[in-house]
């Protein structure tokens, strides 16, 4: 059974990113942004671990945690506090106003949820489809550098990608619209393509005939990646278009580094 995990951020982008990595984890998130709906949440769904932000409206995250210091159920709940303050003397204000631990800003996608493991309660946890495989399941060496282009309008999925393929060896470009996507490829040939399905002007599949339609890129293996992927229409268009394979978000760490080695080896078949 996996945690409950409440998450009290004002950031969109920060909350969107905590909530994605825990979810590629099993864990289940709720979320809030501000301090009094944060406070809220925690009455009403009880969570198994509480991240909140120290700078937030309506109610700053000491607030947050004076709060619920004083409910005997909800004092139980361990806080992390995950903020960007990095005055002397923070840490330890933190830590004194009732929060267990404290992780800094900018956080750190690969090591964040591997953090907050010893804050989360042991209850006999199975594996989830969304964790990540044993170890031995991933590379065991690093990768000879192949370059892998990754086109996404989002920064926070593409970040989540490189921070998966780069410690392998991997060597991640990006783009965050297809006519820049178009461009880089042009100019520096990537090895590989992973691209979203759903972006603002131009999509995947436009990309992907773009692409196809180029006789110095065509031959290059195309993988699709999308939180709402896909309904059995698309997927069968996906393929027809030269598809290699697709992923549906939140992104499992060891089925995208199956499917990245899987699609450079077709390439070097070609």
């Amino acid at each position: 059974m996996e945690a409950r995990v409440l998450i009290i951020e004002d950031n969109p982008d920060n909350l969107e990113l905590m909530s994605y990595l825990l979810n590629m984890f099993g864990h289940a998130t709720i979320k809030a942004q501000d301090g009094e709906e944060g406070v809220e949440a925690a009455r009403r769904h009880k969570p198994d671990l509480i991240l909140c932000d120290i700078q937030l409206p309506k109610m700053d995250g000491y607030g947050v945690s004076r709060v619920l210091s004083q409910d005997a159920e909800l004092r139980k709940i361990p806080r992390v506090a995950v903020t960007a303050l990095a005055m002397v003397g923070d840490r330890e204000k933190v830590l004194a106003a009732g929060f267990d631990g404290y992780i800094a800003k900018p956080i750190d996608p690969e090591n964040f949820v591997k953090q907050l493991e010893k804050f989360l309660p042991s209850r006999g946890r199975t594996p989830s489809q969304h964790q990540s495989p044993p170890v031995e399941a991933l590379p065991q060496e690093p990768a000879t550098g192949a370059r892998i282009l990754v086109v996404d309008n989002t920064a926070i999925n593409i970040d989540v990608v490189r921070c998966t393929l780069e410690p392998f060896g991997y060597r991640v470009i990006s783009a965050l619209t297809v006519e820049d996507a178009m461009k880089s490829a042009l100019e520096n040939r990537p090895d590989l393509i992973i691209s979203d399905v759903h972006m603002p002007e131009h999509g995947g599949f436009e990309f992907i005939l773009a692409v196809k339609a180029t006789p110095e890129l065509r031959d290059i293996p195309f993988v699709f990646v999308s939180a709402s992927f896909l309904s059995g229409g698309d997927e069968a268009r996906a393929r027809n278009l030269g598809a290699a394979a697709y992923l549906q978000r939140p992104v499992d760490t060891g089925r995208l580094l199956a499917i990245v080695e899987a699609g450079l080896a077709q390439g070097r078949r070609k």
